[in-house]
């Protein structure tokens, strides 16, 4: 079959290498795709706007597009699922109401107080001066969220009040706008993903992402800059607790409001020392860069799992996993997330004959005969070990054969987990069940 992916991230690079493997696929473009799709063999990349639903439903025509794989969540909240169905497409993803988790916070605190799935505190507001008397009298920290999309630079941690009101200007500047002011909790952030088909759920491996621009996770919230698979801090019996307090609730909890749940569902967690755990963030699609090191564990083939999703299959199927550690480096522009230059050339990017080494293309574009830099996030460096330690060698052996003007990244992936820890292949043996967990 062909398959279109929209987007042009690290994440879309991913999951266009993944898909290529299967022998059900013919042929894969991307909407728009980067410097680094662009040099795959079996893939091309269109020049038209992912946000361009008119153009992207006449090329899935044109060129007999069996299936398209949405990316990013900007087309995902602005309504492409329902605009591909209108036209009798198959497409993988939420409608715009589903993907409201993603798109309004105030709707996802809502929806997950409504159906007591465990979250932080929170109070919400629509006015900016309830919200500046509210600060005025909490103590600190406080953890401030914008409302809409924001590239994963929409949350401040405000260690003092006066960063608090800061945010508060920040994030309130429109008339209509609207945030949330939650308590600060303390542990560890995962990344907890599933698929489903909006009665069945496939979980897929565990993660953890490193979204702080500094070592030590220190400074201002980015993007992401590193993640590995599995997350080592989700033990057997947290993630079955997961699965029935999270991910279940939330796909029932859909379905009874009329908006069935399809596609990848990312729930960001955080976890106590306890073993507590709340809900930080849902995500209406995968996550970036915890996609490239989850797929770059998968043992089963992706383009069949996400068809079965779009079809409401999923029960038949179940996702397998290598018993080995997947680590991922994000080389970035100086100065992100905040401003920074770029049209610069890079270069070490020349594949070995490693097959445990991928170099994902982030915000890259093909100029002449060169790669260049595009964006804040440039690279994805992947991994894989059988321990953490060897994983975080062979990334970081490659990392430093690459370079350009002003690269930046952290050196402390993975600093979290054990060193020596060897995979847990407990997840291997979640069977999913139409309408039911089987754990």
């Amino acid at each position: 079959m062909n398959i279109l992916i929209i987007g042009n991230g690290g994440r879309e690079h991913a999951l266009a290498w993944k898909l290529s493997q299967s022998n059900r696929v013919n042929h894969i473009y991307l909407a728009a795709g980067n410097g680094g799709t662009a040099l795959e063999t079996n893939m091309s990349n269109i020049a038209i706007d992912p946000l361009d639903f008119t153009a992207l439903v006449a090329f899935t025509k044109e060129k007999s597009i069996d299936l398209t794989v949405v990316g990013p969540e900007a087309p995902l909240v602005k309504g492409i699922v329902d605009h591909f169905r209108s036209e009798g497409l198959l497409i993988l993803g939420p409608t715009a109401a589903a993907a409201q988790l993603e798109g309004s916070k105030y709707f996802a605190k809502q929806f997950m107080q409504r159906y007591h799935i465990p979250t932080a505190q929170a109070v919400l507001f629509k006015n900016k001066q309830a919200a500046l008397d509210y600060v005025e009298t909490h103590t600190m920290p406080v953890v401030i969220k914008a409302d809409g999309l924001a590239s994963g630079k929409g949350v401040i941690v405000a260690q003092t009040l006066e960063v608090a009101i800061t945010a508060i200007h920040q994030f309130m500047e429109s008339t209509n706008a609207q945030l949330i002011i939650e308590d600060y909790l303390i542990g560890e952030e995962v990344s907890f993903i599933v698929m489903s088909d909006g009665e069945t759920v496939l979980p897929l491996a565990t993660s953890q992402d490193h979204k702080a621009l500094l070592e030590n996770d220190q400074g201002p919230n980015t993007g992401g800059l590193g993640a590995y698979s599995p997350a080592t801090r989700v033990s057997p019996a947290l993630y079955k607790k997961i699965m029935k307090t999270v991910i279940l609730p939330t796909i029932l909890g859909m379905k009874s409001e009329g908006e069935p749940y399809t596609g990848f569902l990312y729930a960001g967690l955080m976890i106590s020392p306890n073993d507590d755990f709340h809900v930080l963030e849902f995500n209406c699609r995968l996550g970036d860069p915890e996609t490239q090191a989850i797929l770059f564990r998968l043992d089963s083939d992706l383009a069949s799992l996400c068809l079965a999703a779009v079809q409401g299959d999923l029960y038949e199927y179940k996702a397998h996993w290598k018993d080995k550690i997947a680590l991922s480096v994000v080389m970035a522009s100086s100065g992100y997330p905040g401003e920074y230059q770029k049209g610069y050339r890079i270069s070490g990017l020349q594949q070995s004959d490693n097959p445990h080494v991928k170099i994902f293309h982030a915000n890259t574009l093909s100029h002449h005969s060169d790669v260049v830099t595009a964006g804040g996030r440039v690279l994805c460096i992947t991994a894989l070990g059988d321990t953490l330690e060897s994983a975080q060698k062979a990334a970081y052996a490659t990392v430093n054969n690459i370079d350009y003007t002003d690269a930046y990244y952290r050196r402390d992936i993975g600093y979290r987990s054990p060193l020596n820890t060897c995979v847990s292949t407990t997840e291997t043996v979640s069977c999913p069940c139409k309408n039911q967990i089987d754990l």
